[in-house]
């Protein structure tokens, strides 16, 4: 049960992604600061992180051509998310849209799914958006 203490670090990172990142691009003054300073950030915990740690358990071999193109263009990815959610928030966006917008997507499924998920996903977003239009000030 420990990897749900690791989704919960996920959720709260990610919830707090958003917000904390448009203060960021709002304080510098531009949105290419705020990218740049989430590289650096990428940097050191996505890659020191993971080299020193490796080192220390001597596997800093066995990358496969084919697994490390594929994660790395993950990374890209990710990247590239990171951009978007910088230009959302740069040409007027703000976390409590953007953010809800950008992780309500899900993984396709590999079967087709049941018609009422579709029911609920507009209940969902009628609900995100009331939630949104009536929220106290």
């Amino acid at each position: 049960m420990l990897w749900i203490m690791f989704v919960l670090g996920a959720v709260l990172s990610w919830g707090m992604y958003g917000p904390a990142l448009h203060k960021g691009q709002v304080q510098l003054g531009s949105p290419l600061r705020a990218l740049l300073c989430v590289g650096i950030a990428y940097f050191l915990i996505g890659v020191l992180v993971p080299v020193i740690t490796l080192w220390l358990q001597g596997d800093l071999k066995g990358f496969t051509p084919g697994g490390s193109l594929t994660a790395t263009a993950a990374g890209a990815l990710g990247a590239l998310g990171a951009v978007c959610i910088i230009w959302s928030f740069r040409t007027g966006g703000l976390p409590a849209y953007v953010m809800p917008l950008v992780f309500g997507g899900q993984h396709p499924p590999k079967a087709s799914p049941n018609p009422l998920l579709y029911v609920g996903f507009v209940l969902a977003a009628l609900g995100a958006g009331m939630v949104l239009y009536y929220k106290p000030q």
